[in-house]
C-alpha cells in the first residue's frame, strides 16, 4: 500500500517539462553559489518545493531499504522520484561548474546590482508564495512573523567557537544541508555560524577526504531526515509552514540589502584573517542608508532600483507561466 501511495505522487512528464525542471535546477544551483541565498528560495519561488521535500524524503522510507536489501532495483526506482530528482540535479551542477566564477566575479566587481537584483527576487517570491494560503488569520501572520524574525536575528549572528571533533563535523553537515533547503537560509552561511567554514573549505583545498567524508556523512543524514519532517509538516500544517517559510525569505532580506559595511572578518585560531580569492572573508556587516542620499548622486541607486524591478518582474512572469501551465 505504501509503494502504491509513492508511486502515485510521481508526475509523468514530458521531455520538455524535464528540461523546465533542468533550467529550475540552475536556478537553484545559481542561488546556492551567492553567500547569503539558499536554492530552497528558488525551489519554492519556482513551485517546485514541495515535490523536491517528498522526493529526498522517499529516500528514507523503510520500503525502499527493504527493496534495496533485496536488491529489487525495479521497486527502487518505482518508489523513488528519481526523474524528477536527476533533471533538478544536473541543472544544479550545470550551474555550479558554468556559474560560480560569473557569479563570484559580479558579486566582487558589482555588489550592490546584484544584490539589488536578488532583493527583488524575494521580495516577489514573498508575494506570489503567500497567494499559496488562504485566508490568512492571526495565526498565520504569527507563523510569518516567528518565521521572519529567527530568519533576521540568525543571519545578523556572530560566529562561535565551537569543538574539532568528528561528531561536530557530522553535525555541521547535517545543520548546513538542512539551512540549504530551507528558504532564506544559506548552507554556507550556518558553516560560517558554527565556525566551521574555513575547516571544511581547508579540508576540500586540502583534499581532507577524512573531514570531507564526515560532513558528507552528515549532510545526507540531515537532507534525508529533515526532509521527513518537512514532508509530515506539509501534510499536517500546510498553510502554517508555508507561513513561516515566508517568514523566513522576509527575514532573509536582511542578508540581501544592497548596501551595508563591513564590521568584522573570519579569523582562524592564530588570529590572522581567512584570506578567500585574495580577500578577507566577512564575518559581520551592518545595513546602511545609501550613501548616495546625501551626496546626491541618485544614478546608482536608480541603476539597483531597475535591476530589483527586473528581479521583482522576473518571479511574476515564471509564476505565471507556472500558473498557466498547471
Amino acid at each position: 500500500m505504501t509503494r502504491k501511495n509513492t508511486q502515485s505522487t510521481k508526475k509523468k512528464r514530458t521531455l520538455r517539462e524535464y528540461g523546465g525542471l533542468t533550467l529550475r535546477g540552475i536556478a537553484m544551483g545559481s542561488a546556492d553559489i551567492v553567500p547569503g541565498v539558499s536554492g530552497g528560495t528558488m525551489a519554492l519561488i519556482l513551485g517546485i518545493y514541495e515535490e523536491l521535500i517528498n522526493s529526498i524524503r522517499a529516500v528514507g522510507q523503510p520500503e525502499l531499504w527493504r527493496a534495496a536489501l533485496k536488491f529489487r532495483f525495479k521497486d527502487i526506482f518505482n518508489i523513488v522520484n528519481w526523474e524528477f530528482l536527476a533533471a533538478v540535479a544536473i541543472g544544479i551542477f550545470i550551474a555550479i561548474l558554468t556559474l560560480a566564477q560569473g557569479l563570484e566575479y559580479a558579486l566582487k566587481t558589482y555588489p550592490i546590482y546584484i544584490w539589488s537584483f536578488f532583493f527583488g527576487l524575494v521580495l516577489a517570491s514573498v508575494y506570489t508564495v503567500s497567494k499559496q494560503v488562504e485566508p490568512w488569520g492571526q495565526k498565520l501572520f504569527a507563523a510569518v512573523t516567528i518565521g521572519a524574525v529567527g530568519a533576521y536575528v540568525l543571519v545578523g549572528a556572530v560566529p562561535a567557537e565551537t569543538p574539532t571533533t568528528w561528531w561536530f563535523y557530522m553535525l555541521s553537515g547535517a545543520l548546513a544541508i538542512c539551512a540549504m533547503i530551507l528558504p532564506g537560509i544559506s548552507g554556507a552561511f550556518i558553516l560560517v555560524l558554527l565556525g566551521k567554514y574555513l575547516d571544511v573549505l581547508t579540508a576540500v583545498n586540502n583534499r581532507d577526504f577524512i573531514t570531507i567524508g564526515f560532513v558528507g556523512i552528515g549532510a545526507v543524514i540531515g537532507l534525508v531526515t529533515f526532509a521527513q519532517l518537512l514532508s509530515w509538516l506539509f501534510k499536517k500544517y500546510h498553510d502554517t509552514t508555508i507561513a513561516v517559510l515566508i517568514g523566513l525569505m522576509i527575514g532573509s532580506l536582511r542578508k540581501l540589502w544592497p548596501w551595508k559595511e563591513d564590521v568584522a572578518w573570519l579569523q582562524d585560531a592564530g588570529g590572522e584573517f581567512v584570506i578567500r580569492h585574495g580577500e578577507r572573508v566577512v564575518s559581520m556587516q551592518n545595513l546602511i542608508v545609501p550613501p548616495h542620499v546625501t551626496s546626491g548622486d541618485w544614478s546608482e541607486i536608480g541603476d539597483a532600483l531597475m535591476l530589483a524591478i527586473i528581479g521583482f518582474t522576473a518571479i511574476l512572469f515564471l509564476n505565471r507561466i507556472a500558473v498557466n501551465n498547471e
